[in-house]
């Protein structure tokens, strides 16, 4: 990782400067890209490290690919798992579940790739100016191979069985109002990322709370109509599987429309986006260092003391 050579963090110290020798400068470090370097200083500093440095590349393609492989098989596997043991596995564990692994997940890997695990997720960043478009396709491809391997794992252990935790919609419900159902709910997940993520609402840590609380909400309430899925790839990895795509437009057309209009309600609430704190959640902590330099504080002189009348 560089450093500033003058004054690197790690070479401060601690002791109080003697009154011949001024204090050192402090260095301040922040995680942004180049775009919003330019869009905070009107220009790229040289002292700006791209974040599309591919030293950390394989690093945030393998976080996403094991995470969205736990979030599918914990996803999907409830299926499975309910089917193989004769309904062990009640609906309301069944959707708690992948809400949990998001929360481990967020805490897991949220340094490392930003921990989106959702195509719409990424696109949503992206959108917001928070995430470059360059980064899409290998993270995109990053989670449907995620998903996929942890679908053909089930299949492997225990055949197709349950549709593999497929998501379709649900009796007398139709693709239409599946849609819609995905929409709503997508938008509502979508909301609460960008929310939680920007930095006039940045909650940090605490932030991975407030997106597996409402997964489990969202799956609680309306499963029986979709199966919540609110993740194109996680509908994906089923079908894949099972070679079936009936109804996978559902999850590809829904989600997409409630991300579209999550990110123009975020808009309206913060402005065009291009936020440095939702940048370091969107892009994890292995990107762009910027280093800023602070003046030191100098001691005001002590006060004089009126001459006598």
């Amino acid at each position: 990782m560089w450093q500033c050579p003058e004054a690197s963090p790690m070479s401060q110290t601690s002791e109080p400067p003697s009154a011949d020798r001024q204090p050192a400068p402090v260095t301040r470090v922040h995680e942004v890209s180049p775009y919003l370097a330019r869009a905070m200083f009107g220009y790229a500093p040289p002292w700006v490290r791209d974040f599309t440095n591919l030293s950390y590349e394989w690093r945030r393609l393998i976080a996403e690919v094991v995470g969205t492989f736990l979030l599918v098989l914990v996803g999907a596997g409830g299926g499975v798992v309910d089917a193989v043991s004769g309904g062990a596995i009640e609906r309301s564990a069944a959707v708690v579940a992948p809400a949990l692994m998001v929360l481990a997940l967020i805490f897991a890997t949220g340094a490392v790739s930003g921990a989106h695990l959702n195509p719409v997720v990424t696109i949503a960043f992206v959108l917001r100016r928070e995430f470059p478009w360059r980064r899409v396709p290998l993270y995109v491809v990053s989670q449907v191979v995620g998903a996929i391997l942890a679908c053909l794992l089930l299949w492997a252990m225990f055949g197709r069985v349950g549709h593999l935790g497929a998501t379709e919609p649900g009796p007398h419900i139709s693709d239409l109002q599946a849609m819609l159902m995905e929409a709503v709910l997508t938008f509502g997940l979508v909301t609460t990322i960008l929310g939680t993520a920007s930095g006039a609402q940045n909650v940090g840590p605490l932030s991975a709370i407030a997106v597996a609380g409402y997964i489990a909400l969202a799956g609680l309430w309306s499963s029986p109509i979709s199966g919540a899925s609110m993740n194109p790839v996680r509908s994906l990895g089923p079908d894949v599987a099972l070679w079936n795509f009936d109804h996978y437009w559902v999850y590809l057309v829904g989600p997409t429309l409630g991300m579209l209009v999550a990110v123009a309600l975020a808009y309206v609430l913060r402005g065009r986006g291009a936020d440095p704190t939702a940048a370091r959640a969107a892009q994890g902590s292995l990107g762009t260092i910027v280093i800023e330099r602070i003046p030191p504080q100098t001691q005001a002189p002590p006060p004089t003391t009126p001459p006598d009348a």
